[in-house]
């Protein structure tokens, strides 16, 4: 993320069984893991939706079908020591392979090649506070 400016993303809500697949996190500054939805920035010229469709594809290499907009979040925050502003539109969507739904993880990577892991976590879990889910606001539109 460029310093001192706002970048547009789209993320999608994909549930299956009371779990949501996210992308894990870990801030090195604040030593604290964190989840966010899958997706990523909205490139000149590509609608959300699209943008969910080639992030897919890019990161865990899968097909989302059903893509529905549900919401628009503002997200500021401090990543890194580093302070970021997004404008995120928020999907819900279906994986296309119903064998994904039964796999614990995916292994997962930017498109620097950079590698992550996209896990199934349990929706409860984000509402308790036993995890924390971003972009703030994004549970009240599940």
């Amino acid at each position: 993320m460029k310093p001192g400016k706002v970048r547009a993303i789209a993320i999608c809500i994909i549930q299956h069984a009371g779990r949501l697949l996210v992308a894990e996190g870990f801030d090195e500054v604040k030593k604290s893991k964190f989840f966010r939805p899958l997706g990523g920035k909205i490139e000149f010229g590509e609608r959300g939706a699209e943008t969910i469709a080639r992030e897919f594809m890019e990161e865990i290499d899968a097909r989302v079908t059903d893509i529905r907009y549900l919401g628009t979040v503002e997200n500021i925050f401090t990543y890194d020591g580093q302070m970021g502003h997004e404008i995120v539109l928020v999907y819900a969507g279906s994986l296309a392979d119903a064998v994904l739904y039964e796999q614990p993880g995916l292994a997962a990577h930017e498109d620097d090649g950079s590698a992550f892991r996209a896990v199934w976590m349990p929706l409860d879990d984000f509402r308790n506070g036993r995890a924390v889910v971003y972009p703030d606001g994004v549970l009240e539109l599940v």
